[in-house]
């Protein structure tokens, strides 16, 4: 397997691979487009298209969003972030329509290993993160690797998210947890 199938498959790979190098240094040439560049809606529109694996129609990308790679993220239509959004796409990043994500947003498929020995041989790995549709992220959420949300749930400001949750709640606090059924 190649280091970026390792990657994919969540299992432990090498990041100082060649092929992972340059898809993050394209990744990061088209974020600074969009974060600094003086483009038009319609330009803005290209860059996202060329940086998301998988973009629905009406997906806008606030400043300040950066990701690792872009091409793991799948958004659906109608998907509006807003600003300073960090999404880490070691692993595939699967989003529904209709979702909103407020400003100062963490979405990290990203993990380390554990054991101190693996970890600082520089070995990386990560888990999938999926968000169903008609989905709200509050500011400053983290979403831990490997969560899954369902359709129509909201995200209270300020959360941790560190396990998945089923369709129609809100759910908040650190960790996070059911605060209502919709």
């Amino acid at each position: 397997m190649t280091e970026r199938e390792k990657m994919l498959a969540g299992e432990l790979y090498s990041a100082h691979d060649g092929e992972l190098k340059a898809a993050h240094a394209r990744a990061i040439k088209l974020c600074e487009k969009l974060n600094y560049g003086n483009l038009s809606d319609e330009e803005r529109e290209e860059v996202t298209k060329q940086l998301l694996g998988k973009c629905g129609k009406n997906t806008v990308l606030g400043r300040g969003f950066w990701c690792d790679y872009g091409s793991n993220i799948e958004v659906g239509d109608n998907f509006y972030v807003n600003y300073d959004v960090v999404i880490l796409d070691v692993c595939r990043v699967k989003i529904g329509d209709n979702c909103l994500i407020a400003p100062q947003t963490g979405i990290y498929t990203a993990c380390h290993p554990l054991e101190r020995d693996v970890r600082t041989s520089g070995l990386e790995l990560g888990k999938p993160i999926t968000i169903g549709n008609d989905c709200w992220i509050g500011g400053h959420v983290s979403i831990l690797p490997g969560v899954t949300l369902g359709d129509n749930v909201v995200v209270g400001a300020g959360s941790v998210v560190t396990k998945s949750f089923p369709s129609n709640v809100v759910i908040a606090g650190n960790p996070a947890r059911i605060i209502k059924k919709l």
